[in-house]
């Protein structure tokens, strides 16, 4: 696959770390993702249209906004240690939305914990990378990207399929349905 195939496919980056942060970025984008980066797990969700209540700041609770959100992220990769939100925490709210749980979400940490590993496998995550991440682990994204591109594809010819049933049934309503007669040419036969 060449490296103008993979330019459509948007990855979101979360890390707190900004050097971790910024290597991941780099090694996506040399593999032409377009990339955008935040620091923590509560922006991710506001980026991906899913408000957090904001108790701290004392304002009033927030609904999730997803019931008319259109995310073009492709995946997600995060850390999984940072502050307030861990990237588990992040991958389970995702997995609840019904918006974005097909979105496929990559963990990493710089912790070997096999008991974490397989909890986040378990719950949903499509990999687990070990820091630092390397090119190698990245080029085990793309399987990911076209199964979450595929599936896109299926679920949009699903809804033009509805769309045009939708059509198909208003055309034969008895209503519409009926045939308009074409002026008749009256002859005079004086």
């Amino acid at each position: 696959m060449g490296l103008a195939a993979e330019a459509q496919f948007h990855v979101l980056a979360v890390d707190d770390s900004l050097i971790d942060r910024m290597l991941i970025e780099r090694l996506l984008k040399t593999s032409s993702f377009h990339v955008t980066a935040v620091d923590s797990g509560s922006k991710a969700l506001r980026f991906l249209g899913l408000v957090e209540d904001e108790k701290r700041n004392e304002e009033p609770p927030t609904i999730a906004l997803e019931a008319n959100q259109d995310v073009d992220v492709n995946l997600i990769i995060t850390d999984y240690c940072m502050p307030e939100m861990t990237g588990y925490d992040l991958l389970r709210k995702i997995k609840e939305s019904k918006s974005l749980k097909d979105i496929p979400v990559v963990i990493m940490s710089s912790e070997n914990v096999p008991s974490r590993i397989n909890r986040c496998l378990e719950d949903g995550a499509d990999e687990f990378f070990l820091k630092p991440v390397q090119q190698s682990d990245v080029n085990r994204l793309r399987p990911h990207l076209l199964k979450s591109k595929v599936k896109d594809e299926e679920e949009q010819q699903m809804n033009n399929k509805r769309k045009e049933t939708e059509e198909e049934e208003e055309s034969d309503s008895p209503d519409k349905s009926r045939t308009k007669m074409e002026p008749q040419k009256v002859v005079n036969s004086s």
